[in-house]
């Protein structure tokens, strides 16, 4: 005779779970929800609950009850090439998915075109398949996406191009003022032939940190003529530094708006052989994982990538349960000194 299968498990309810926390079931909802109406012994009664009994959400039926697809965008106006080798965007994503970590929503990515998305992904975007998305970099040419607000939630990483701010919801740094101090610190190196390679021109960060580096030499009396734009990656960088050089062999420092470029720059100096610091200083921005891979630490100025996401994931939660919270985040950066001035 053949022995029966074990019986099948019976998968723990939303009843059961609070029954186990001593709560109503509505209660358990609101905790699972991520409701902030609600006690916190009775949350964490909760929470305790469904670690015990290993209860998992039935993500379907919710999305039933709630009319909520439980998924949100996170649009990427990039090619594929920049998405996965640009090191700002993977903090992004760490800081958003780690914002997201203890609530039951999951990323779904739609990489988009840097001048207008595709037709396709407006459907998708506007179809209801989503409960909000987040942008994390805009160009001047996304009108769609700037406009997007008005039919579901959306939170920008970075400060939206040409937009009307107090419509929507944004995290950034204060990419001027930041520049500014990458310049300044230079000056304050003995520097005063500073270039910059500055990033693409249909960006906010591109144009505000171009501001701050000329603003900064505008307040030390040096003219800010030694300008070349990269965009944002290792070749766009080496293609303005060689540019830079060929056109004003004098210079002895250089700001430039990203740490990739920063790389970029440091190799075609290092192929006119001129020394970094000794000949020319340099200085990045965003204190990236590429700024410490070379044989020349790279002085950048450090922005908070990973915070800039689980703000701007803490933003998207709060909006999802009907609150209202800030609009705009600025967190703060620092310089961070290494080799390469």
């Amino acid at each position: 005779m053949s022995t029966p299968p074990p019986a099948r498990r019976t998968a723990p309810t939303l009843e059961a779970v609070a029954a186990a926390a001593g709560v109503s079931r509505s209660t358990a909802s609101r905790v699972l929800n991520g409701s902030s109406n609600v006690s916190p012994d009775a949350a964490s009664s909760v929470r305790k609950a469904v670690t015990r009994l290993n209860y998992i959400p039935n993500r379907a039926a919710r999305s039933l009850v709630n009319s909520q697809t439980m998924s949100i965008a996170l649009v990427v106006p990039e090619d594929t090439i920049r998405f996965f080798g640009d090191p700002y965007f993977a903090a992004i994503v760490r800081g958003i998915a780690k914002g997201l970590e203890d609530s039951d929503y999951v990323l779904n990515l739609q990489l988009a075109s840097p001048s207008e998305p595709s037709e396709k992904t407006v459907r998708y975007l506007s179809g209801g398949n989503v409960d909000g998305a987040f942008v994390a970099s805009h160009h001047s040419g996304d009108h769609f996406l700037t406009s997007l607000s008005e039919r579901l939630p959306v939170v920008f990483g970075g400060r939206p191009l040409g937009a009307d701010t107090t419509a929507n919801y944004y995290v950034d740094v204060d990419n001027t003022a930041a520049a500014a101090m990458g310049t300044r610190y230079l000056l304050d190196q003995g520097r005063s032939r500073v270039a910059t390679i500055a990033g693409p021109i249909d960006m906010p960060a591109g144009i505000d940190r171009v501001e701050g580096w000329r603003a900064e030499l505008g307040r030390a009396g040096l003219p800010a003529t030694r300008l070349a734009h990269g965009d944002f990656t290792m070749t766009g960088g080496a293609r303005a530094m060689r540019e830079l050089l060929d056109a004003h062999p004098d210079l002895d420092s250089v700001f430039v708006a990203s740490d990739l470029m920063a790389v970029g720059a440091m190799s075609m100096l290092r192929e006119r052989g001129l020394s970094v610091p000794r000949d020319v200083a340099v200085v990045g921005f965003d204190d990236s994982p590429a700024a410490v891979t070379g044989d020349i630490q790279l002085t950048t100025v450090h922005q908070p990538s990973t915070a800039m996401g689980v703000t701007m994931a803490e933003t998207m939660l709060a909006l999802l349960r009907g609150e209202k919270p800030q609009r705009e985040h600025i967190l703060p950066t620092h310089m961070v000194v290494r080799d390469s001035a």
